[in-house]
Protein backbone atom coordinates (compact mmCIF):
# COMPACT_ATOMS: atom_id res chain seq x y z
CA UNK A 1 0.00 0.00 0.00
CA UNK A 2 3.12 2.46 0.58
CA UNK A 3 6.44 2.82 -0.38
CA UNK A 4 9.36 1.40 0.90
CA UNK A 5 10.72 4.22 2.39
CA UNK A 6 7.24 5.86 3.69
CA UNK A 7 6.80 6.63 7.28
CA UNK A 8 3.28 4.67 7.27
CA UNK A 9 5.08 1.18 5.69
CA UNK A 10 3.92 -1.58 7.77
CA UNK A 11 1.23 0.39 9.80
CA UNK A 12 -1.75 -1.80 10.48
CA UNK A 13 -4.65 -0.78 8.92
CA UNK A 14 -8.17 -1.31 11.07
CA UNK A 15 -11.56 -1.39 10.13
CA UNK A 16 -14.75 0.77 11.55
CA UNK A 17 -18.25 -0.12 11.21
CA UNK A 18 -20.35 3.23 10.80
CA UNK A 19 -24.05 3.00 12.75
CA UNK A 20 -25.66 2.47 9.25
CA UNK A 21 -23.22 -0.54 8.72
CA UNK A 22 -20.82 0.95 6.23
CA UNK A 23 -17.29 0.10 6.84
CA UNK A 24 -14.43 2.37 6.85
CA UNK A 25 -10.36 0.93 6.58
CA UNK A 26 -7.98 3.20 8.39
CA UNK A 27 -4.41 3.14 9.70
CA UNK A 28 -4.01 2.03 12.89
CA UNK A 29 -1.61 4.87 15.23
CA UNK A 30 1.62 5.30 13.91
CA UNK A 31 3.42 4.89 17.72
CA UNK A 32 6.66 6.94 17.40
CA UNK A 33 10.51 5.45 17.89
CA UNK A 34 12.18 7.17 20.88
CA UNK A 35 14.97 9.30 19.23
CA UNK A 36 16.94 7.73 22.38
CA UNK A 37 17.21 4.45 20.36
CA UNK A 38 18.27 5.58 16.98
CA UNK A 39 21.74 4.98 15.73
CA UNK A 40 23.26 8.99 15.01
CA UNK A 41 24.98 8.84 12.09
CA UNK A 42 25.25 12.93 12.17
CA UNK A 43 24.58 16.54 13.10
CA UNK A 44 23.20 19.05 10.91
CA UNK A 45 24.06 22.67 12.55
CA UNK A 46 20.33 24.55 10.52
CA UNK A 47 21.90 27.89 8.89
CA UNK A 48 19.42 30.79 8.05
CA UNK A 49 17.34 29.65 5.20
CA UNK A 50 17.16 25.66 5.75
CA UNK A 51 14.59 23.75 4.55
CA UNK A 52 13.85 20.01 6.19
CA UNK A 53 13.33 18.30 2.65
CA UNK A 54 16.97 20.26 1.54
CA UNK A 55 18.77 18.36 4.84
CA UNK A 56 17.00 15.10 3.82
CA UNK A 57 18.17 15.01 0.40
CA UNK A 58 21.55 15.63 1.71
CA UNK A 59 21.59 13.72 4.38
CA UNK A 60 19.34 10.58 3.06
CA UNK A 61 19.07 11.59 -0.77
CA UNK A 62 15.37 11.82 -0.67
CA UNK A 63 13.64 15.11 0.33
CA UNK A 64 10.75 13.12 1.32
CA UNK A 65 12.98 11.69 4.42
CA UNK A 66 12.36 14.46 6.13
CA UNK A 67 10.04 12.75 8.59
CA UNK A 68 12.98 10.62 9.71
CA UNK A 69 14.87 14.32 10.94
CA UNK A 70 11.35 14.65 12.69
CA UNK A 71 11.00 11.59 14.67
CA UNK A 72 14.82 11.89 15.42
CA UNK A 73 14.07 15.29 17.11
CA UNK A 74 11.02 14.64 18.36
CA UNK A 75 9.42 17.25 16.08
CA UNK A 76 6.05 17.99 16.71
CA UNK A 77 5.67 20.30 14.26
CA UNK A 78 8.54 19.82 11.22
CA UNK A 79 9.15 23.56 10.41
CA UNK A 80 10.43 24.28 13.93
CA UNK A 81 13.26 21.90 13.71
CA UNK A 82 14.88 24.94 11.07
CA UNK A 83 13.34 27.84 12.54
CA UNK A 84 16.31 29.08 14.88
CA UNK A 85 19.56 29.17 12.96
CA UNK A 86 22.59 27.63 15.23
CA UNK A 87 19.84 24.83 16.67
CA UNK A 88 21.45 21.36 15.99
CA UNK A 89 19.42 18.51 14.49
CA UNK A 90 19.84 14.72 15.10
CA UNK A 91 20.48 12.72 11.75
CA UNK A 92 19.64 9.03 12.33
CA UNK A 93 19.71 5.58 11.00
CA UNK A 94 15.90 4.37 10.45
CA UNK A 95 14.75 2.29 13.75
CA UNK A 96 14.69 -0.55 11.79
CA UNK A 97 18.06 -0.46 10.88
CA UNK A 98 19.38 1.47 14.35
CA UNK A 99 21.00 -2.01 15.54
CA UNK A 100 23.28 -2.22 12.31
CA UNK A 101 26.48 -1.03 12.44
CA UNK A 102 27.34 2.81 11.52
CA UNK A 103 28.87 4.46 8.41
CA UNK A 104 28.62 7.12 5.99
CA UNK A 105 27.62 10.55 6.09
CA UNK A 106 25.88 13.09 3.82
CA UNK A 107 25.13 11.66 0.10
CA UNK A 108 26.86 14.10 -2.30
Amino acid sequence: MFEPTSRYRGIPTAVHTLPDGRTVAHLRRRLLPQPEELAVVGEHVVVAGDRLDRIAARWYGDPEQSWRIADANRAVRPDDLTAVPGRRLRITLPAEASAAPVTGGPAR
